[in-house]
């Protein structure tokens, strides 16, 4: 489908790529670099501005507000294959169902976008792990291997636009497979399972660079890694600075070897226990992040002045409020726009009650005020 842009592209001097590699590395740019993080499953349906323009993903909505483009590569560094999804029992307004991490979960019927409710993980003992382990997480699956020429194919050497390399989760989608509660057991009742867990990711992701540094010069590098919630990190600091930061540190190191010194994690809720360990293990820009379950973006661009950097950030609550509330939030963000090392959007994905007159206002506003 070909997707008319509903806006024009910011005016600039500078390529998307230019402009974020300046941005990302506190030098000057031509204006700030535009880009958000999307939209919940939801607006989609619910919003005029969508449903009556045939646009139904975050990839068409992307083109369609003509936001700055960036890419990401992502190979195959997690489970394969996957659990199928199976449907177990369905009742009026619920399904519940084995999922792709092998979790039982109940989810609502009508598919709005909701945190499912896990029942049960499928692994539990180190002997539910080792045979996983054997079936879904071979190195020598074929499926691990990366065809490079198609790649370059996709994102050739003079492009114009920012590309990263995905770096996986070495606790995260650990946290996903076992859950919440499962984790913080396994921690206490099998450590040296969990630790084979976070190495296996480790040694997945480096055999995923090792295959694609050499042919690509990446810009950054990204990663997902949602285990904090507005009380914090939902491991102990100890364990995440003994077990999941050495593995960091050995992926860094490729990474910086390969001339990738920006390495940005998805981490939603209060990351501030665990951000100084982030920043040693060479994670050091900050996405989503969101405001409400941590702080204002100033308050950590300061502490870690020039080290630190953060993309999103935007009060989501703001955005719904109204204009009076998005034109103050936004003027707070003007000097670390104006300083560098910051890229502002929405601090998660646009929820459905934001109205679409507040979200273009605000698109809007970013545009008078950062496009320089």
């Amino acid at each position: 489908m070909s997707i008319t842009p509903i806006r024009p592209k910011w005016k600039g001097t500078m390529t998307d790529r230019e402009r974020f590699n300046n941005q990302m590395h506190y030098k000057s740019v031509d204006r700030c670099f535009n880009m958000e993080f999307g939209y919940w499953d939801e607006n989609f349906k619910e919003w005029p501005i969508f449903y009556e323009n045939g646009i139904t993903n975050n990839k068409e909505a992307d083109i369609f507000f003509n936001f700055d483009r960036i890419e990401v590569i992502k190979p195959n560094v997690w489970m394969n294959p996957v659990f199928p999804n199976t449907v177990i029992e369905e009742t009026e307004t619920t399904l519940i169902y084995i999922n792709n991490d092998g979790l039982l979960a109940e989810v609502p019927k009508d598919g709005h976008d909701t945190i499912p409710h896990y029942i049960k993980a499928s692994i539990v003992t180190p002997d539910d792990w080792k045979r996983c382990k054997e079936e879904r997480f071979r190195r020598d699956d074929p499926a691990r291997k990366i065809d490079i020429e198609a790649l370059k194919k996709q994102h050739p050497a003079d492009r114009d636009y920012p590309l990263g390399i995905y770096c996986g989760s070495m606790i995260g989608k650990i946290r996903d497979m076992l859950t919440f509660e499962g984790l913080a057991y396994a921690c206490y009742d099998y450590p040296d399972m969990v630790e084979d867990m976070v190495e296996t990711c480790c040694v997945l992701v480096e055999d995923a660079l090792d295959q694609l540094l050499p042919h690509f010069d990446f810009d950054f590098a990204s990663g997902w890694e949602d285990i904090c919630f507005k009380n914090g990190p939902i491991v102990s600091v100890d364990f995440f600075k003994s077990v999941v930061v050495p593995r960091y540190k050995r992926i860094s190191k490729k990474l910086r070897d390969a001339g990738i010194d920006i390495w940005y994690t998805d981490c939603d809720g209060d990351v501030r226990p665990i951000l100084p360990y982030l920043l040693e293990g060479g994670i050091n820009c900050l996405f989503p992040f969101e405001v409400n379950g941590c702080s204002h973006p100033a308050e950590l661009l300061e502490k870690y002045s020039g080290e630190l950097r953060i993309m999103g950030g935007v009060d989501k609550i703001k955005l719904k409020e109204g204009k009076e509330a998005i034109k103050a939030y936004l003027e707070t963000l003007v000097p670390l726009v104006e300083k560098g090392g910051y890229i502002p959007f929405c601090d998660h994905r646009c929820p459905p009650d934001v109205s679409p007159e507040n979200y273009l206002y605000y698109l809007d506003l970013k545009e008078k005020m950062f496009g320089m």
